[in-house]
């Protein structure tokens, strides 16, 4: 999933060049988790190849990197339509036509809940339809309604609750997904399975909410790999980030759960582990941010190059994708905790498949960039105090709903410049 367009920095800021994959930019202004979201085409044939088994009850199914191979990233009209209602309020032409071109960069289309899993029958007919001349598609979603979703903030509540038959509420969803994916064998699918999840239950126990949660998020994490578990279909388990498990005393016991679950489920359709949702961090930071101070894993590289071997230890697919939407101005942040509408953050580093290490299978947008992570109002249910910190932009709509100012932000600073 190749991309190909300018590669200069940001105006008003600082870019070092790092390598052929790596352009580290720093914001010349100094600023004192993971949120919700919701064809041309973008990819060019890779040299690497796939290898093809026949798991027992799934028929021949096609292994390995699901991004080689010369597949193209399906794009979401979803956000296509959130992109285009937003250029008919711009006034800068400039602007319009930057944020056109962001229409054009495959996403993810997240699931987040069970009214908007009927588009995905409609998405896969028309990834299908594509496929007509010969190419060959491939879309990407996120899986992400657990009950009591979200345990360690407020912003991102679900509409499934334990205590109201979330467990069951959650099956159902899941089944229904499953029921589209069965229906279109032919298109390749690609899905981030319950952002913050299993990180939560490595980190958060002592929060309650997460530790009522536990036994729930971790049946309804391996039922829906089990019923995931189809030959058209690459599953990635969320692994939060560099500034969450990356820590020295985190990577271990999140190596055992991912492998708990992996084994429980045992699941041959999961390929590995995504990284950064809709965080900031930097692929590869030349200059680390201060904020990483004491953590070796400074950026999404180091940590999934820590990780790997821990994961294979204990039997886990130790492959990675990452995101890299938002990632394109680093050190804008107060702390590495800050996940709410970073001020200053700009689209970072487009979709592809030529990575730094074998162990990264694509560089990834999973975060629709320009829908809220959360709302600064504190009079709402879902405020979290987080999305009114100094380093979070203001005023700020609900999760996931669209949020202009803050996408011209990510457009007007986005590196490579748009």
């Amino acid at each position: 999933m190749y991309y190909s367009g300018d590669t200069d920095c940001a105006a008003g800021s600082t870019c070092v060049y790092n390598n052929d994959w790596s352009t580290t930019t720093t914001s010349t202004t100094s600023s004192t988790k993971t949120s919700t979201s919701t064809t041309t085409k973008t990819s060019t044939t890779s040299t690497k190849t796939s290898t093809t088994s026949t798991p027992s009850g799934s028929g021949s199914c096609s292994f390995g990197n699901p991004y080689e191979n010369g597949y193209t990233a399906y794009l979401s009209p979803y956000y296509i339509a959130e992109v285009n209602a937003a250029i008919a309020t711009q006034s800068s032409s400039t602007l319009k036509t930057k944020s056109a071109k962001v229409a054009q960069i495959p996403n993810f289309t997240w699931f987040d809940t069970a009214d908007k899993v009927p588009t995905l029958g409609d998405y896969l007919a028309d990834a299908r339809s594509m496929q007509a001349d010969g190419t060959k598609m491939i879309l990407q979603i996120v899986v992400y309604d657990l009950p009591d979703r979200d345990c360690h903030a407020k912003a991102s509540n679900g509409e499934y609750h334990i205590a109201q038959n979330g467990v069951a509420n959650y099956k159902a969803y899941i089944d229904a997904i499953k029921s589209y994916v069965v229906q279109y064998p032919d298109v390749r699918i690609v899905a981030v399975v319950e952002p913050d999840s299993l990180a939560n239950l490595v980190t958060n126990m002592s929060d309650s909410h997460c530790a009522n949660a536990h036994d729930a998020y971790l049946q309804c994490t391996t039922y829906a790999l089990q019923q995931l578990n189809q030959c058209n279909i690459w599953l990635y388990l969320d692994a939060g980030h560099a500034g969450w498990l990356g820590w020295q005393s985190n990577q271990d016991p999140a190596a055992q759960l991912f492998a708990q679950v992996y084994k429980s489920a045992t699941p041959n359709r999961v390929r590995g582990l995504a990284t950064n949702v809709a965080n900031y961090n930097a692929l590869h930071a030349s200059t680390p941010d201060p904020i990483t101070q004491g953590d070796p894993c400074v950026d999404e590289l180091s940590y999934v190059q820590a990780m790997s071997p821990r994961l294979t230890n204990y039997g886990f697919p130790a492959h990675f994708i990452i995101d890299q939407g938002r990632s394109g101005v680093q050190n804008i942040r107060g702390q590495w905790g800050d996940w709410c509408n970073i001020k200053g953050a700009g689209f970072g580093m487009r979709p592809t498949n030529v990575t730094p290490d074998p162990v990264i299978d694509a560089i990834v947008w999973v975060k629709p960039g320009g829908e809220c992570d959360g709302t600064s109002d504190s009079s709402s249910p879902r405020y979290d105090s987080t999305c009114s910190l100094s380093d979070a932009k203001q005023p700020a709509p609900e999760a996931g709903t669209w949020f202009e100012a803050y996408f011209e932000d990510l457009v007007n600073f986005a590196n490579p410049a748009l």
